[in-house]
Parts: structure tokens; sequence; C-alpha cells
């Protein structure tokens, strides 16, 4: 019997993450920048944000999924469908738009939210899906240990340990702690695109043991027809987030926080807005 060959993931490309001052509660920089849908595919942006109270109003969404993962401090959500919920340190909340909610991410008064934000986007098929939240909760995360490092499993899998959260759009997204001196392998099934986000720390990353520290970007190359993993060492104790997920191949329609697959649905999002289709919101869908 044969062995399929395993492909060693490299380093394709690097940036860093400049957090930026949006206002005096706001701060906020671009993981992925939007636009770069054929490169990125099926992810359309990632956002860190470090914010207080009223950065945000309540808005729609239609047509993606919305991953935030905390960093730290406290978030609370709620819509206009009645869910709501409060995130801290390490929890991930991946809701599902779909056809379209209105929602409202904040922080509590006198506190603060640090966190990430990727959009997925939604196979054409479910585009018009009913929407749900998973929220994630950090201590009920399915972990593998190796020597030196915890491999916290949000969604997928890590060496055979699976995350029971479900996706639309096959998404493996791990929280690797690694101590120094240290590495370890995460598997990565044929066809992902994937990237690396540096919480803390520094190390090599990849075949081609490319250097990287806290707020870089390491976008991975890409392994269609095989099988990969990409390694990791610590050179100091480090956290990172790493993403990876299978391409959509459709075309994309973006514009605000409507992500379509053409224009004209992406006009009928906003008349659906306009004529009230997304529901109204109310003081009492506040928390």
């Amino acid at each position: 019997m044969s062995t399929q060959q395993i492909i060693q993931r490299t380093i394709q490309d690097k940036w860093q993450m400049t957090l930026q001052k949006n206002t005096s509660i706001h701060q906020a920089g671009l993981v992925l920048p939007p636009g770069n849908w054929e490169t990125f595919d099926p992810f359309l942006v990632m956002a860190e944000d470090n914010m207080k109270k009223g950065a945000f109003d309540y808005h729609p969404h239609r047509g993606i999924e919305t991953v935030t993962y905390m960093i730290d401090g406290v978030l609370n959500h709620s819509d206009n469908q009645g869910n709501r919920g409060q995130l801290k340190q390490g929890d991930t909340q991946w809701m599902t738009a779909g056809r379209g909610l209105l929602h409202l991410e904040e922080a509590p008064e006198n506190g603060y939210a640090h966190l990430l934000q990727l959009w997925v986007n939604l196979p054409a098929v479910h585009k018009m899906t009913t929407p749900r939240y998973q929220d994630i909760l950090h201590a009920t995360l399915p972990v593998r240990i190796e020597h030196g490092a915890e491999i916290r499993v949000i969604s997928g899998s890590s060496g055979g340990i699976r995350s029971v959260t479900a996706n639309y759009t096959p998404v493996i997204m791990v929280e690797i702690t690694l101590h120094a001196g240290h590495s370890v392998k995460q598997d990565l099934a044929a066809d992902l695109n994937g990237f690396i986000y540096i919480l803390s720390g520094s190390g090599a990353f990849g075949a081609n043991k490319l250097t990287g520290k806290k707020n870089d970007v390491l976008w991975l190359s890409t392994s269609v027809d095989h099988p990969s993993e990409i390694e990791i060492g610590a050179d100091e104790a480090l956290k990172l987030i790493l993403v990876a997920g299978k391409p959509l191949r459709e075309p994309v329609a973006a514009r605000g926080p409507f992500v379509m697959n053409t224009e004209e649905q992406l006009n009928e999002a906003f008349k659906d807005y306009l004529d009230g289709k997304f529901g109204s919101w109310t003081d009492e869908n506040q928390r």
C-alpha cells in the first residue's frame, strides 16, 4: 500500500499588522486586508480591534460568517433575534450571518475588548442560510498536548484531535502555545489556503525557517494536490493563531457588510435591509 506524500509547507509571504488609532475609544489594524479575494479565498478580511464601549453601533451582515477570537478583555454581543452572550479571553464566536441579521458587539462599561475578527465567505448555496451562533469557550476546547506545546482546536482538527464546531466552509483554526526551544507541526489537508498570526513571542516558521515575531502575518505556501504540514519552532515563548480553509473558487461581490456573488445580489441585500427585511433594532436588543 502506498503512502500519500506529505508536503512541507513554507512561508510564502510575510507582513506586519499595525494597530492605528481610529478614535479615542478604538484602535484597529488589518491582519488580512480586504480586496484580495482570490489570494485569501475563502477568507475575506481579518482585523484586530482594541475598543471601548461605543466604538460600534448595531449593523447588518449577509452572506458571510464572522469569527471573533478574544485576545483579552470582554465582549458583549446581541442581535435583533434575541441572541445574547459574552466572550472573554480565549473564547471564540462563530456567527453565521446567512440571509441576514442586525447585531451589536461592544465592550462593557468601563472595560475594553481586544479581539481578532475574521470574515469567512459562505458558499453560494449557503449565502441565504438561517443565521446561527456558536459560542466556543476556551475552557471547553479540545486540546492536543505535545512536548512543550499546547494546541487548542477551535475548528477543524489537529493531530487527530477534532473540534465539534460546524462549518459551511471547511476551516481549521487552532490556538498554539509553544515553549521556547520547542517545535510542533500542524497537519493540513490538501487544497487549503492558510496563514499564521503571531500574538506574542518569536520563532521560525515553515520548511524555509522564516523568522516571525509578534503582530507578523505569515501566509502559507499552497499544497493543492497533497496533504501537508507546517512546522513551527519557538525561539522564545510563542502564542499564535493558525487558520486554514478550503477555497470556494466562486465570484465575490462585496460592499460594506454584505458579501454575495453578483452585483445584483448585493443590490438586493441593500434593498432588503432598507425595506426592513432584516428586522428592526430596539433598546431591548441591547444588553
